[in-house]
């Protein structure tokens, strides 16, 4: 005789795991299917190389804090000298003028008229009467230099005081400037640690053959057809460009002025120092030190200015630049289209 028991149902908590566990099955599987694929080497260069841009306008803003800050800190050294002197000068004349008014009230005092009557010798009354009335000139005196000489210590003050303000200021933006880069450098660290081992090397030997190809193509175009040195339109550009040539491999730091390590206007900075002309310290600032040029006009030696003047190097001739390119590198030569977005030159 067949059964006719009805088939046992799955329990409710059976029923909701099941359903849990495809709901899961379905949402990793959707997951899967809609993120995104890992980035080229090429696509992880790209952004690097645009967070390094970025890291490096945040370092040239630092270097600008950093040199106003230390005129600041100079120029409020001085005021606060300047207050202490002042308050000195005033504390002596205080004394002074305390001096003669302690001794007068200590010699009493006479009616004037008696004490010439009583006077044996009253020529000899009438001089000390004259000498009196001379010391009251000269505390009178004494007083409105007091007063003058408050005011002045007051106005000091101050100035002191706002310079201390701005140089406060200041250091806020220089610890703002140096979070920022090295949130960059952090970001642009941790887009590097998704390429393999190989392809970051890969990456570098690309970077250094680019490189040499680069001297090479320069170079070519400072010599003459028997392979001689071109005379340089610009004595002191051709001699700074020759000294920033024998800073080839070293590497770049932010804020490093040389001779160890460069970032990209302590290494202009320096190559000019070498050929005897003294450039100011940050890109924000060297376009000014010379005569702005275009592209056409370019010369070895010349400042070439990239990416909204934060990037900065030496004309090496040939649509090829000798610089401090990023941090990671090394000083280098390089083709100005890998540079970013040219600005112009300058002719120091």
């Amino acid at each position: 005789m067949a059964s006719h028991r009805r088939p046992k149902q799955p329990s409710r908590t059976r029923v909701t795991v099941l359903t849990a566990t495809a709901a899961a099955a379905v949402a990793l599987s959707s997951h899967a299917a809609q993120a995104d694929p890992k980035p080229s080497k090429e696509e992880v260069k790209a952004k690097v190389d645009k967070l390094h841009h970025e890291a490096e306008a945040a370092t040239e803003q630092y270097n600008l804090a950093d040199e106003k800050r230390g005129k600041l800190q100079k120029e409020a050294d001085a005021l606060q000298d300047k207050v202490a002197r002042s308050q000195q000068e005033l504390n002596e004349l205080r004394d002074a003028l305390g001096s003669v008014a302690a001794a007068q009230y200590r010699s009493g005092g006479m009616d004037p008229a008696l004490q010439l009557l009583l006077s044996s010798d009253p020529d000899s009354y009438l001089d000390r009467a004259s000498t009196a009335d001379a010391v009251g000139a000269k505390q009178a005196e004494a007083l409105a230099e007091i007063q003058e000489k408050q005011r002045t210590l007051a106005q000091e003050r101050t100035e002191a005081t706002e310079k201390l303000a701005d140089l406060e200021d200041v250091r806020k933006t220089i610890g703002e400037k140096k979070k920022s880069y090295q949130g960059k450098l952090a970001e642009a660290q941790k887009l590097l640690n998704t390429l393999t081992a190989e392809e970051r090397a890969k990456m570098q030997e690309e970077e250094r053959r680019a490189s040499r190809e680069a001297g090479e193509r320069a170079q070519l175009q400072q010599q003459d057809d028997a392979g001689k040195p071109k005379v340089s339109a610009s004595g002191v550009a051709g001699a700074a460009l020759a000294a920033a040539g024998t800073q080839v491999g070293k590497p770049y730091v932010s804020g490093a002025e040389g001779p160890n390590a460069y970032d990209c206007s302590g290494l202009t900075q320096w190559a000019y120092r070498q050929a005897g002309v003294s450039l100011t310290r940050t890109t924000f600032t060297q376009h000014n030190d010379g005569t702005k040029i275009g592209r056409s006009q370019l010369q070895p030696g010349d400042l070439v200015f990239f990416n909204n003047l934060a990037h900065v190097g030496l004309y090496a001739g040939n649509g090829q630049v000798l610089h401090a390119p990023k941090p990671g590198a090394n000083v280098r030569y390089e083709a100005m289209e890998w540079l970013g977005d040219f600005q112009f030159g300058v002719r120091i």
